[in-house]
């Protein structure tokens, strides 16, 4: 695995606040406690993703891959890859001639992503790196994924836009995440958010506060339309989103034309 080479503070201002989850903490400190959470649930991640979305984490996955259209020979980089669900299609699609990398800025699940692809037999480039600082050249790139990661990105306008830098012209950036439910829906989803998902994830994976927190970034998370401009400020074009599960999920799409 690769170290990122960034080490530097990605803000001059290191006094300015962040949010982790409904808390209010400093910029430089969100990274460490994003990391903390994944390294805490990396062993039973796949496990509570089946519960948590009653296994309908496959067909938003399975969406998401169709979207994404990978041909043989193509480049692709899924950021923020975790246990390699998208990257072992990808790399099945994109053959032996493709070049697919699964990246994370945590080393415990992308480990448990590498594992998984192996027993699957798929070899795969890996790198621990951080979205923000892609260690990667201008235009390589036929497509950018990232599933479930942006939400946790301290500054995802800049993510954004290495993620733009990184595609070649023509290339298609997707980003499958949490949402905005419908409002018919956004009682019972919060009910369901703040009392059953802590408590699955303090029996199954043995840490409540952990899924506590992933409830909490969703609500923080951008909703669909102010995704929208924030991918279109990146310099992306043609962006468009399609609401899953009545927008508990939606994959947003757009593409560098220059």
């Amino acid at each position: 695995m690769q170290n990122d080479p960034h080490d530097t503070p990605t803000r001059a201002d290191q006094g300015a606040q962040t949010h982790f989850g409904f808390q209010t903490v400093p910029e430089s400190d969100k990274a460490g406690r994003v990391a903390e959470v994944f390294h805490s649930v990396a062993a039973r991640y796949d496990v509570m993703n089946d519960l948590m979305s009653m296994g309908l984490h496959r067909a938003w996955k399975a969406f998401t891959i169709g979207r994404a259209q990978i041909r043989p020979g193509m480049r692709v980089l899924d950021i923020a890859g975790g246990t390699g669900d998208l990257a072992g299609a990808f790399a099945r699609k994109a053959g032996p001639t493709g070049e697919v990398w699964l990246t994370d800025i945590n080393d415990s699940m992308l480990r448990v992503g590498r594992d998984r692809l192996m027993d699957r037999g798929i070899v795969t480039p890996l790198a621990v790196c951080d979205a923000e600082h892609l260690p990667f050249p201008d235009a390589y790139f036929d497509r950018v994924s990232v599933a479930f990661g942006l939400r946790n990105m301290t500054h995802k306008d800049q993510a954004l836009a290495q993620m733009r830098r990184v595609l070649k012209p023509g290339g298609k950036l997707l980003v499958l995440e949490f949402s905005q439910v419908a409002p018919a829906l956004s009682r019972v989803y919060d009910w369901y958010s703040f009392n059953i998902l802590p408590r699955l994830g303090k029996l199954i994976a043995h840490d409540e506060d952990s899924y506590r927190y992933l409830a909490e970034s969703i609500r923080m998370h951008p909703d669909q339309a102010t995704l929208v401009g924030m991918m279109q400020a990146a310099g992306l074009s043609r962006v468009q989103y399609f609401n899953l599960a009545a927008g508990v999920v939606a994959l947003h799409e757009g593409v560098r034309l220059d």
